[in-house]
């Protein structure tokens, strides 16, 4: 006979939709450190809903370990933008492998890579190819110490760089102050704050550095109000300050020749990654002419940054979204998705607010702060097979049809008459 305790725990087994991974999870606890870290350990917070581990993907549709289906909103968390396992770009990296990879040296399609993006990216004269988001920006403080002799970069507050001590909020544990000493934050959207931080350090200020508009994660996103690129710019010219952009998860999906030229300003410095590859790992620095000498003079490499699969992926991709009026329809799907949920919410008397991008949107409910209607819709939303992030922006892909939106609509309807029941408005 078992206890009643031992029936609760009997039953939690049985409804849990994903014991599978819940038990790799237990032995990944004893080998890796939190079992899985990064950007996808905050959904662990509610257990038991939110897929743990991935065992397949196609298209904009994935399936986790247990075998239950999603269709993705998260996309990788950027990187893909095509759909998974898009045959031309597999092709291409298939091609390539079997003539080489990882080797003592680059092959051909670096240069192929690099002259197409030179050739597409307005501000692009010069490319370097990295892996991560956080090679390309820490090697763009570099080029621009290098160039004007300088210490002191000014980044906005929130908006995110990656992992490196110079970027990573002083909160986070193994970041000390002195890891911080060149670095000034100012708030997103304020020129006047810009010019005051210049004025302050006239002479020693060596970059600015920000994302083309506010996406943290969190609250509502920012774009920039009118003339505050412009004023960017002109301060940054007057000044001789390296003006760097962090390209790396909007790059491509607001404009193919990169977010400056969307916003209509021209960077000295824009990175990129995320959807330049499709899922494979790449990301890069591009640069304009005046910074070539002080980049080519930089120390910046890794083991496998002239692995060539990648690369040739990453040219198919590039290709495929220019030739394949890709950002029409991420912004089409994006803008079908985000009127969907706002006629939806207000069938069941609920208000959302969506910000952004419709390629890139983020939503939370209107009344709330704490993000707890958030969390729990997107539980109720990913139990029903859409996977929607509460706290971060998520991605529109090209793999996105009209029939994915509609049925993620119907989980949404479902959850929001679910979030009706549970706090009433």
């Amino acid at each position: 006979m078992k206890t009643a305790e031992q029936e609760k725990i009997t039953q939690a087994q049985e409804t849990c939709r994903i014991p599978k991974q819940l038990a790799l999870f237990e032995r990944a606890s004893k080998v890796i450190p939190g079992g899985i870290y990064g950007h996808i350990a905050p959904l662990m917070s509610i257990p038991g809903v939110f897929p743990y581990y991935t065992d397949r993907a196609k298209g904009c549709h994935y399936w986790d370990v247990d075998g239950n289906e999603y269709i993705d909103y998260m996309c990788a968390f950027g990187p893909m933008v095509l759909g998974y396992h898009h045959p031309k770009v597999d092709e291409a990296a298939m091609k390539q492998a079997a003539l080489a990879d990882c080797t003592n040296h680059p092959g051909p399609v670096m240069v192929e890579l690099a002259e197409y993006m030179v050739d597409m990216v307005s501000s692009a004269d010069w490319v370097l190819l990295v892996k991560n988001g956080n090679d390309a920006t820490s090697y763009a403080t570099k080029v621009a110490r290098a160039h004007t002799g300088r210490k002191k970069i000014v980044l906005c507050q929130g908006h995110y760089h990656g992992v490196a001590a110079w970027c990573t909020g002083p909160c986070h544990a193994g970041i000390v102050p002195e890891d911080h000493t060149n670095i000034i934050r100012i708030p997103w959207n304020d020129l006047d704050a810009f010019r005051k931080v210049v004025a302050e350090n006239k002479g020693q200020i060596a970059g600015f550095m920000a994302t083309p508009y506010h996406h943290p994660t969190f609250i509502d996103q920012v774009m920039p109000s009118e003339g505050y690129w412009k004023g960017i710019r002109e301060t940054c010219d007057k000044e001789g300050i390296v003006l760097m952009v962090d390209d790396v998860r909007s790059g491509f999906r607001l404009n193919q020749r990169g977010s400056d030229a969307h916003f209509g300003f021209k960077a000295d410095l824009i990175c990129f990654g995320k959807a330049m590859g499709n899922c494979y790992p790449i990301s890069a620095c591009a640069g304009r002419e005046e910074f070539r000498i002080a980049a080519s003079k930089v120390f910046h490499t890794g083991s496998y940054w002239f692995a060539a699969v990648a690369m040739a992926a990453s040219l198919a991709c590039l290709k495929e979204m220019r030739d394949g009026g890709v950002v029409e329809k991420m912004n089409r799907m994006g803008k079908m998705l985000g009127d969907g949920l706002k006629d939806a919410a207000r069938s069941h008397g609920l208000e959302v607010i969506i910000t952004g991008p419709p390629a890139i949107p983020y939503m939370r409910f209107a009344n709330e702060t704490d993000l707890f209607r958030m969390q729990f819709f997107c539980a109720e939303v990913v139990k029903r097979g859409s996977f929607l992030h509460p706290h971060h922006n998520w991605f529109m892909c090209a793999a996105h049809e009209e029939a994915d939106i509609r049925q993620t609509l119907g989980h949404a309807d479902d959850a929001f008459k679910a979030v009706k029941e549970k706090f009433g408005s």
